[in-house]
């Protein structure tokens, strides 16, 4: 993966922070294992479904609301702080998504939000240690946790699963790799599953719903 930036693409995730990253995730004893899809959800899916509300607490302790970003194209991951692979790259993807949208300078039209699956481990504070690696806008993007029974509702209605096993020193996290788009009324609109997506091809849909979408003055 490039990591220069380009006239016409956002930044591409730094390798150095995600191999940082791992080099100290990969000395804890947790594994992830991405839960496959189901047959017909590989890759980008254009959808059209309503989310509801949640509420969950946010990386400074603070409460979120999803209906408060009503009027902003929002993108959605799932991951867990602890998580070797996938989950930081995920993140670093976000990171270069967001410098994007900078450089476009109309930053307050989105908002990038990333969900726990580990609630039991992942506190605000290691929520905020994670993030602070790939140096985040926190004014419009959001790390956020709760109990295991508030997010297990948030998982369910965007049909992420989540299984953990084990205990100890050999504990393994499960989850549905989902990255989702939401429009400014609050109804997901992309999905993309799996790890294989670019931060250019997610770029253009939350441009394209942003323009398809004007608030209204």
């Amino acid at each position: 993966m490039n990591s220069r930036s380009t006239p016409n693409g956002p930044a591409t995730c730094s390798w150095v922070v995600v191999a940082i990253f791992c080099a100290f995730t990969c000395a804890t004893a947790f594994a992830h294992f991405p839960i496959p899809p189901k047959k017909g959800e590989i890759g980008r899916r254009v959808v059209d479904k309503p989310v509801r509300n949640f509420a969950l607490i946010d990386q400074t302790g603070k409460k979120f609301q999803l209906a408060d970003a009503r009027g902003k194209v929002v993108a959605i991951t799932f991951v867990y702080t602890k998580c070797p692979d996938v989950c930081p790259l995920f993140t670093a993807k976000f990171a270069s998504i967001q410098r994007a949208l900078e450089r476009q300078k109309k930053p307050a039209e989105y908002l990038l939000l990333t969900i726990t699956t580990d609630p039991e481990y992942d506190t605000p504070q290691q929520l905020k240690s994670y993030a602070d690696l790939f140096k985040p806008d926190y004014s419009n993007w959001f790390f956020l946790t709760e109990t295991k029974d508030t997010l297990a509702k948030v998982w369910k209605d965007f049909g992420v699963n989540v299984r953990r096993s084990g205990d100890g020193q050999t504990q393994h996290i499960q989850h549905t790799a989902l990255t989702s788009i939401l429009d400014r009324s609050g109804k997901r609109r992309v999905d993309y599953y799996g790890d294989k997506w670019h931060e250019k091809e997610l770029l253009q849909d939350l441009v394209s719903l942003a323009e398809r979408n004007q608030p209204a003055d």
